[in-house]
């Protein structure tokens, strides 16, 4: 059995109107909740194996305060492919992967991320900034992923059910 941790990125920054897109910084929320969603996966006893994000700024500094939360300790892998694609694209990444990591934590963008889970779940779930889905996905190989596949939905954590 596969284990996908799908995340969406934290709350980004929309403070200097001239910067590009892909640039945007994480901001004052995004930054907070970004670790916070690390220490929930540590406390689950979910600590990836594997992280990959986009290459956008917000995605890899959400990727990497997960990571240090945590306690990751691998490197954290940008991949181009995971910024402006579609689920298709997550589909061909997902299936690529090497099957010694068994728990893969991917932090992307929506509408893919949301497109994604509803593909592999059947779920029409909304993924907020910095949501976590949690799927086993009853494969012993990640090759074998397919929109097939008959995925529940283990659970979908949101940053606000975290807050005291």
């Amino acid at each position: 059995m596969k284990t996908l941790l799908l995340m969406r990125h934290a709350k980004s920054s929309w403070s200097e109107p001239g910067l590009a897109d892909h640039d945007r910084p994480l901001n004052k929320r995004g930054k907070q909740a970004a670790p916070e969603m690390g220490k929930l996966l540590r406390k689950e006893g979910l600590v990836p194996d594997l992280i990959l994000c986009s290459t956008a700024r917000r995605s890899r500094q959400t990727a990497e305060a997960v990571a240090e939360a945590c306690g990751y300790e691998g490197t954290v892998e940008s991949q181009r492919d995971l910024y402006y694609s579609d689920a298709a694209c997550y589909m061909d990444i997902l299936c690529h992967l090497p099957d010694r990591a068994n728990r893969v934590l991917v932090v992307g963008h929506n509408p893919e991320s949301e497109e994604l889970l509803e593909v592999l779940t059947g779920s029409g779930e909304r993924m907020t900034t910095a949501a976590i889905a949690h799927l086993d996905l009853p494969i012993s190989h990640w090759a074998e992923l397919s929109e097939a596949l008959d995925v529940p939905l283990l659970h979908l954590w949101l940053p606000r059910e975290l807050q005291d």
